[in-house]
């Protein structure tokens, strides 16, 4: 269900496994930095609004497959191409200067260097970001996982090997490690692009057309919403890392952190796939009208979601000192992480609702009720929390990882109180509002093309 995703969380422990991970030095400058410019394991970085900017192709491409509206789909597309590379130019400066932006916030300078080093180098892949997560909603809300995952595979193969190669026998070191990821991740790209335009997808891609450039404020407004909605997550956990980072010891401290996140990323591979299958599955079931059938799948996907977590959070308990040896040799951090044990297992568990129920929003198109949500559970509560718990109580990493585990709590309650009162026959009467506000017809699509082209030619 979402192979890419974890393609790229694969890669992303490949490239820090070759660099090195029995160095704690490298574990604390290499982790916080990469999650200060870009969260290889979760999305956490500013890449990653393009990533929840996409959610809204998720959304309409979902509801207008429903209603067999395919025709709109490539449209929808389109638009959403158009809005996601428009946004990713306007985001270049930030890597460009990130290193001197991390000055600024007062981080040390080893750490600001390395950083503004990393982050030239996810350049490539925030474009990259713009395009393969719009096309990959596109294929899932048609039901074409299996060319997803098939492309994904390929992608890893290739970056494994391209690693070896640039990493091991040139010695390349970081660069050589994210040339590899960059050219890896752009497979997937040219092998999504190659099957939408090869003629696999042609009731829902009918080719390039003028009309993608208008009515695109709304789509503006509902991508901003999610891409809001995904960061304010995903920036939540990136903060954190910060907040480690001003402790005592906060080498230790940074790199048990990172790790245990590195550990919940791995299980929230699985999460993302049920958030996309309720997402994909609520869309598809309001266009098509059905609110049984809605209401139906979010059950069937929640309780599967949840024996999932169930599992893991046993799984953390039973082998927390072995998972943290993956990571690093150093006994001062596996005795770190296997303190967090506890913590990390709720945070598992967590995931498994979190999931769900967010991508039962995204599927409803509600994505700007969860990101007022996400600011308030989060960075009202949940950081308040954990900064009092780790400086003022001296919990340090523990009572920072307690406000986190606070914040989502409330996230959880809060959406599943929304999504248990959800009156389903409303959401379809809205999704069929929005449809029909946004549908044209192929014989308008034309027009409106013609009469751009017209303006083009003078």
């Amino acid at each position: 269900m979402e192979g890419r995703i974890s393609c790229n969380v694969s890669k992303s422990h490949t490239i820090w496994n070759v660099c090195g991970n029995t160095s704690i030095h490298w574990t604390f400058w290499g982790t916080t930095a990469c999650r200060l410019c870009t969260h290889p394991d979760r999305h956490h970085s500013i890449c990653k609004w393009d990533t929840g900017m996409s959610s809204a192709t998720e959304t309409l491409c979902g509801q207008a497959f429903g209603a067999r509206q395919y025709h709109m789909m490539g449209i929808y597309l389109q638009r959403s191409c158009i809005i996601n590379l428009i946004t990713a130019t306007i985001l270049l400066p930030v890597f460009i200067f990130s290193g001197k932006i991390f000055r600024l916030l007062g981080e040390e300078e080893d750490i600001a260097n390395t950083a503004g080093y990393i982050s030239l180098w996810f350049i490539p892949m925030l474009y990259f970001f713009s395009l393969a997560f719009a096309i990959q909603k596109y294929l899932q809300t048609q039901l074409k996982n299996m060319i997803i995952g098939w492309v994904s595979a390929a992608s890893f193969v290739l970056h494994v090997l391209l690693s070896w190669l640039f990493v091991s026998k040139l010695n390349w070191g970081i660069p050589g490690a994210m040339s590899a990821m960059s050219i890896s991740s752009w497979l997937i790209v040219i092998g999504q692009l190659v099957y939408v335009f090869g003629g696999w997808c042609p009731e829902t891609w009918k080719g390039f057309t003028l009309a993608a450039f208008f009515n695109l404020i709304p789509v503006i407004k509902l991508s901003i919403s999610s891409g809001l909605m995904l960061c304010l997550e995903l920036w939540y956990t990136a903060s954190l890392v910060l907040l480690a980072g001003y402790m005592k010891n906060a080498t230790t401290q940074v790199s048990a952190l990172s790790i245990c996140l590195n550990i919940t990323a791995w299980e929230l591979v699985l999460c993302v796939g049920f958030m996309t299958a309720s997402s994909v599955r609520v869309s598809n079931e309001l266009g098509r009208g059905d609110a049984k059938a809605a209401k139906f799948s979010v059950k069937v996907i929640f309780f599967t979601s949840l024996g999932i977590g169930v599992l893991f959070f046993i799984v953390c308990l039973a082998f927390d000192r072995q998972i943290a040896k993956i990571f690093t040799n150093e006994q001062q951090v596996i005795k770190a992480v296997s303190s967090l044990s506890l913590l990390v297992a709720f945070s598992v568990l967590l995931n498994s609702f979190q999931a769900v129920l967010t991508g039962v929003a995204v599927g409803a198109g509600r994505q700007s009720m969860v990101a007022y949500i996400n600011i308030s559970c989060y960075y009202i509560i949940g950081v308040p929390i954990g900064v009092i718990l780790g400086y003022v109580f001296h919990l340090e990493i523990k009572g920072i990882w307690v406000g986190m585990i606070i914040g989502v709590v409330m996230q959880v309650m809060v959406l599943g109180y929304i999504t248990s009162t959800t009156n389903w026959d409303e959401q379809v009467k809205k999704a069929s509002e929005r449809l029909d506000c946004w549908f044209l017809r192929p014989s308008e699509e034309s027009s409106n093309g013609n009469s751009i082209q017209e303006i083009l030619n003078g």
